[in-house]
Order: C-alpha cells, then sequence, then structure tokens
C-alpha cells in the first residue's frame, strides 16, 4: 500500500501557474507487496500472484473488498482503477465502484461480464464522481458471480488530487491545472503545415492539406491554457472554398450556393486536460438552408513554435438538413485563457453519402469569449465518464496478433475495390472493439473516435424494432395492438384497422401500390416523406399513399413510411401509458437503453420534424460515433437485450428478429432473405465451413452502404459505407475461422 502525499513534477508546474493549487497522489496501489491490510472485505479475499504481478482477488459470489480514504482539502480529485475478470458465465459480472458518502450510494466505475472474463486488465481512467473534499471515498470490487469458481481481481488503484489553499480562479476562461489525459511531450513539433503564421496571418481560403496537419503530433505537450467558453467564427456564409466530387441531384451548379459555405458557428466549449468537447451534441438546427452543425469532442496541446498559444483541434460534421448525410470535418486555431485567438482553419474532406461528395477548406477569422460556465465541474465528470466508458479499442491489424491466422483486410471494406468510400468498419469480439481507419481524400480522419457516421434504415431495426421489443417487455401485447387505434390519420380510408404494429415492423401491411422489390420505395412520391419538414404531411402520405392489395402479414413491400407509422403508434401507445409528455425515444430507447449501456451524447439524437410535434422519424435520422454503434450492437446480438444481467427487451421479439424462434421467422423479400421486427436475416448455408442446413445470419442495412452484421458466434461485424455497396460474406467467413458461427 502506497498512501503518498507529495508534489509531482507536473504540480510543480501547476503550482507556478496557478499558486492556490498543488497536486497530490493520496492513494496508489498496485498490491506489488502482497498486502491488502486496509481493506474491509467478506467472503473470500486475497492477494492474487499471477506471473509476477499481485492485485487483490475475491472468488465467489459474496466476496467484496472495501477501501476508504479521506479527500479532505482536495479538489480536482481524480480516481482511476483497474479490474479483471476470469471464469464468468452468463448473468454474472465483477464490479467496481466508487461512493462519496460512505457508501449510502455507489457510482459504477467499470462492470465486467461474460466474454470479458479473460483474466485482461480493464481501465477506468477518471470514475464520474464528485470526490472532493469528502470524508468518507470508498472504493469497491464485488464479485457478481454465482458459485465459488468465479474470479474477480483489483488493481492499479491511483487518487490523485489538488491541495486548495484558496487561490484558484473562477472569472472563466478555464485554468491549466487540469492533468486530464496527460500529454508527455517536450512541444517540440517540426510542423509544415498549419503552422502558427499560417493561422495568425494567413489568408482565406488558404488550401487543403493531409489532415495529419490537424492531429495532435508525436511530442505534444500539455496545454498551458485551458479554454472554457464561446468560440464564433466570422464570414461563414462567404468564405472558404468548395470541391464537388459528386452531384447525383445537380445541386450546386459552377456559380455559388449556400450548400458551398458553412452555417454559422458560435458554440461554447469546455477543456479538461488535453481534451475539449462541445456543449451541443447531436445535429443543430440553425437559419441555413442546407446544414446544420453536430459537433463533438476534440485535443488541446502545446507546440513550442506557437508563441505561448495553445492549439485546438475540433471535430465536426455538416448533416443535411431533414436528412442523413454526413460530412466529416475538423478545424483547428490557437488561443490563450484571455481571450486571444487566431483565425480558424478547417477542412471537410470525407463523408457517409452517396449522392453528394465534395470538400470544403477555409481560414476564417475567429473570436474566442472566456466565460464561466455553468455546472463546469458536472459536465467534466460526465465527459470523462462517457471516454471511461468506452469499449477498449484495438486496430482492426491487432486481430491477426490476438487471433494468429485471421485476416485483417476481410473486414477493412466490403470488397477490395471499395476501400475508399467505406468511413469506418469495425469487429467487436471478447468485449474489445477492433476498429479500421477513417479514410478520407487527404489522409486519414484524426479524430475516428469522434467522427460520426448515419443511420439511415439502420434505424428500422436499431429505433423501431427495438422500441417495440422494449414496450413488449413493459407491455405485452402492444405488437399486436391495431394502427387504426393509435394512429389517426390512417383511421379514414379503412385500410389500418387490422394492420398491426407487428406488420409495420415486418413490411408486410397489405397496402402498397407495386410488390416488385424496391419498386415503392424507389417511387418520386417519397419525397412527400422524405423532403417534408411537418409531422402532418410525413403521416398524411404515409397512411394514404397506399392501397389495400392483400390481407396483412402475407406480403413483404419495403416502405420507410411504415416504419414512420409504427414510430407515431408507439409513441401515442406509450403517451396514453405514461402521461402526454412521454417519448418513445427519449423514454424508451435513451433513458432506458442507451444511456446505461454508454452510449454517447451524439449517439442519443434522432431526426425529428421541425414542426411543434418533433416527432422522431424512427425509420432513419439516428447517428453515432463508432463506439455506440460497438456498444448498441453488442447489446442486442451479444448480450441478448440484457443490461447488468436484466432483461430489458421482449425475449420472444429478439430471438424473432434474430432468427433464432422457428415459428416467428417473419417476411420474405427474396430468396435466402428474410425480414423480422425490422432486422434483415440472409441464409449463408455452404458458405461456413462445416456448418449443416441453413444458416441465418441477422444483419441491418442502410442506404447507400452500411451494414451492421450480428453473428451467432457472439461477435459483430460493421462498416459505413457510401457507393451503394452491401458486401459482408467475406468477414462473416472470417469471423468463423475465429470461432464458429454455425447455428
Amino acid at each position: 500500500m502506497k498512501i503518498i502525499r507529495h508534489l509531482t513534477i507536473a504540480a510543480l508546474l501547476s503550482a507556478c501557474a496557478s499558486p492556490g493549487l498543488s497536486a497530490a497522489t493520496l492513494l496508489d496501489e498496485d498490491f506489488q507487496d502482497g498486502n491488502i491490510a486496509g481493506w474491509n472485505t467478506t467472503g473470500t479475499v486475497y492477494a492474487n500472484a499471477y506471473y509476477g504481478n499481485y492485485s487483490i482477488g475475491l472468488r465467489g459470489g459474496t466476496a467484496s473488498a472495501t477501501y476508504t480514504l479521506s479527500t479532505s482539502g482536495y479538489v480536482n480529485v481524480n480516481i482511476s482503477l483497474d479490474i479483471s475478470a476470469h471464469s464468468l458465465e452468463y448473468g454474472e459480472s465483477c464490479i467496481a465502484e466508487v461512493s462519496n458518502n460512505g457508501g449510502s450510494s455507489w457510482v459504477n466505475a467499470l462492470t465486467l461480464s461474460n466474454g470479458q472474463d479473460n483474466s485482461a486488465l480493464y481501465t477506468a481512467s477518471s470514475v464520474a464522481i464528485d470526490a472532493d473534499n469528502k470524508s468518507q471515498l470508498m472504493i469497491r470490487y464485488r464479485n457478481g458471480g454465482n458459485d465459488y469458481y468465479d474470479y474477480c481481481y483489483g488493481d492499479n488503484i491511483l487518487v490523485t488530487g489538488d491541495v486548495d489553499s484558496g487561490g484558484g480562479s473562477s472569472s472563466g476562461g478555464g485554468s491549466n491545472d487540469d492533468y486530464y489525459d496527460e500529454l508527455s511531450g517536450s512541444g517540440n513539433v517540426s510542423r509544415s503545415l498549419l503552422t502558427y503564421n499560417t493561422l495568425m496571418n494567413g489568408s482565406d481560403p488558404g488550401s487543403r492539406v493531409n489532415l495529419s496537419a490537424y492531429a495532435v503530433p508525436q511530442n505534444a505537450a500539455h496545454p498551458l491554457n485551458a479554454f472554457a467558453g464561446t468560440l464564433t467564427l466570422s464570414g461563414e456564409a462567404s468564405g472558404g472554398s468548395f470541391s464537388e466530387v459528386k452531384d447525383t441531384y445537380n445541386y450546386t451548379g459552377s456559380g455559388d450556393n449556400t450548400r458551398k459555405h458553412l452555417p454559422e458557428f458560435s458554440f461554447q466549449f469546455v477543456q479538461t486536460g488535453s481534451h475539449i468537447f462541445p456543449l451541443q451534441r447531436g445535429s443543430i438546427g440553425s437559419a441555413h438552408p442546407n446544414w446544420e452543425y453536430v459537433l463533438t469532442p476534440g485535443r488541446v496541446w502545446q507546440e513550442n513554435s506557437d508563441s505561448g498559444y495553445t492549439r485546438a483541434a475540433i471535430p465536426f460534421a455538416l448533416q443535411q438538413r431533414n436528412a442523413n448525410c454526413m460530412h466529416n470535418g475538423v478545424m483547428t486555431f490557437l488561443f490563450k485563457e484571455d481571450g486571444s485567438t487566431s483565425k480558424v482553419a478547417y477542412q471537410i474532406s470525407s463523408e457517409t453519402c452517396l449522392y453528394f461528395k465534395a470538400d470544403w477548406w477555409g481560414l476564417l477569422d475567429a473570436s474566442y469569449t472566456p466565460e464561466t460556465i455553468a455546472n463546469q465541474s458536472q459536465l467534466i465528470q460526465d465527459y470523462q465518464a462517457e471516454i471511461a466508458g468506452r469499449m477498449p479499442t484495438k486496430p482492426l491489424s491487432a486481430l491477426s496478433t490476438d487471433y494468429p491466422g485471421t485476416d485483417p483486410s476481410a473486414f477493412e471494406a466490403p470488397n477490395s475495390t471499395d476501400a475508399s468510400h467505406v468511413s469506418t468498419a469495425g469487429f467487436i469480439y471478447g468485449g474489445v472493439h477492433y476498429r479500421g481507419d477513417c479514410v478520407t481524400r487527404y489522409g486519414n480522419y484524426p479524430y475516428c473516435d469522434s467522427m460520426v457516421v448515419p443511420s439511415y434504415s439502420s434505424a428500422k431495426s436499431f429505433f423501431g424494432g427495438v422500441a417495440m421489443m422494449r414496450l413488449e417487455k413493459l407491455y405485452p401485447g402492444v405488437r399486436n395492438t391495431s394502427v387504426a387505434s393509435h394512429v389517426p390519420a390512417c383511421n379514414s380510408n379503412g385500410n389500418w384497422s387490422d394492420v398491426t404494429l407487428n406488420n409495420l415492423l415486418d413490411m408486410a401491411t397489405g397496402n402498397y401500390g407495386n410488390a416488385t422489390y424496391m419498386e415503392d420505395e424507389g417511387a418520386s412520391h417519397t419525397d412527400n416523406l422524405f423532403l417534408t419538414d411537418s409531422h402532418s404531411s410525413k403521416i398524411s402520405y404515409s397512411c394514404t399513399q397506399y392501397s389495400r392489395k392483400t390481407t396483412p402479414g402475407s406480403q413483404w413491400v419495403y416502405h420507410t413510411s411504415d416504419t414512420y407509422i409504427a414510430g407515431t403508434h408507439m409513441n401515442d401507445y406509450l403517451k396514453d401509458q405514461q402521461g402526454s409528455n412521454a417519448d418513445i425515444f427519449d423514454d424508451t430507447i435513451v433513458a432506458d437503453l442507451w444511456q446505461p449501456i454508454g452510449v454517447s451524447p451524439t449517439g442519443q439524437y434522432t431526426r425529428r420534424t421541425y414542426d411543434s410535434v418533433e416527432q422522431p422519424f424512427a425509420g432513419w435520422g439516428l447517428m453515432w460515433l463508432p463506439d455506440d454503434v460497438a456498444k448498441i450492437a453488442s447489446f442486442v446480438g451479444i448480450d441478448g437485450g440484457e443490461i447488468n444481467g436484466q432483461e430489458m427487451l421482449d425475449s420472444n421479439q429478439l430471438d424473432a428478429a434474430l432468427q433464432r424462434n422457428s415459428g416467428d421467422t417473419g417476411t420474405v423479400p427474396l430468396a435466402d432473405y428474410r425480414y423480422n421486427n425490422g432486422f434483415w436475416a440472409h441464409n449463408v448455408a455452404g458458405n461456413l465451413n462445416g456448418c449443416s442446413g441453413p444458416q441465418w445470419i441477422p444483419f441491418l442495412s442502410g442506404y447507400g452502404g452500411i451494414t451492421v452484421v450480428l453473428l451467432p458466434n457472439d461477435s459483430v461485424y460493421y462498416y459505413f459505407s457510401d457507393n451503394d455497396t452491401y458486401y459482408w460474406l467475406e468477414a462473416v467467413q472470417e469471423a468463423h475461422q475465429i470461432q464458429s458461427a454455425c447455428q
């Protein structure tokens, strides 16, 4: 046990900048002395040695170990710890948690479950809890197993804080005493692109550069300044430059056009250590006729050649208004805490968009207004918890090391000629997110963790289908309720009285124009769904466009309008059950499911109508960071719709969607394809060595080339592309070599 109270080198530097604060290590425990004295234990707890590394071991489901310390007199307290697991089974877990009130309540730091029980250490780098000035801060490990042979291990606990002598600043603009995700470089960076002189004195629009110029360089130093306030750009409407790559609908032409320029930009950001994050997430509405911003977390660092200014990079995306296309970019600038700032350079050189591709770049004047941000401490804690809660990530190339003989290239692109159109791809297995590069026309996107991808029709599965399964779990029988009873706009023509929510999600309402594959969906009249702003317009089209042709449940015909009706239906049903303020997305998807599994604030957004109804689309319009895709797909496909061992979705309907229920296989779009509860499935019989009989693989599909495959071997494969390519068999075959996917 090491309880240390001394100034580190970083703390000495901090003390020079802010005389009222000095950093200290309050607890540093790695158990290498084989001693667990001071821990309050129950059950079987011991100092465990594994190949020379000692940790605290907990054996069996009754085991727990708690350590109590005081942080009185310290602020900016940060807690990091490791936990590992061995021999867990379904429904079992190993838990690390922290209490700031003597054990009256606990905050989860990290929970491991079946699939994460390979004895590898998982790290919570910053536990999201207010640990400042606490007389009884408690750290606890618990074994949540069901028998004596379940093992949990705790290790590498570090608690640090700043000694508060009353001199901290509260004037806004932040301070440089935050060492979250500390950068250890010297600041000696050799830079030829986006130099200090360019950012200070360059002229708009500048030029396109390799996006590595926006990345944190290898030798970056920890920032000396801290950002808290509003960044405002000037000249967006006329500044910058634009180069078209593809324009299917002839949006722009040779003249100037609003699509060629950024919307107005004035947003608040907060820095913590070497990170900076926006206060607004999701698609942000504006007066711009074409684009809405999506802002995501970025980085901050110091370079010696920047004359004392600190350099920041902020990832962002332009999302087409009332649509789903996503154009990812990044901006960078220099700043000081007093509000001094450089111009802002920006560049967009990639997208997930089939019909409109372009580059934007520029060098715009900017201002920084330091501000006191309301609830800044809590915002920082929430952000750090978001980062700490991300799934462990490795490059796809690591698959060949972790599972010798695996060919990572099988997961990189849907085929060998399509790599330039792939925004990103990934494979989730064994609790690890193996992720590919985020490729652009000018080098790799430097902030792949913050790159935004659109759902398009994969929302029909992860929103429409999953929302129904959650409602069916809460209110059994909802899937069989009639459309006419919950969607008044569908109650006038008599075509919907015998159509159920289940029929909507199976694309089998019996109401259609032409049963030929995708003929209805590709018709020009669908503009009355996709291009209109109001709920009244969208639902009127959805309810009245098609006539009755056959019995509900008997014929598959793909209509995004059917899923829009389904979202309206479920929203009305939920309001009947929970009150007029209930919302099918916020209360059923986000609050019940996405927040507990750690989906980012970006992923907690859905497109809605622009009127006062704010109806969520249900069938398209979600957005995600790559970690969100990994978590949501794992929740549905690997964890069976359970959170911490609790069933959150109706298991019968989930099994039906994943083709695990022979009594409910859904509808038949094409030979060897099925569609059930918003989920596709494809029979790959004959393509997996050693498998016999039908092999139905469930998957999600989105417009332009979006695929998420939920394999029966507890793995997930995904890619987001925009070349109208839908190919994933090669990846499934490679995953089958790692662990059998036979059904």
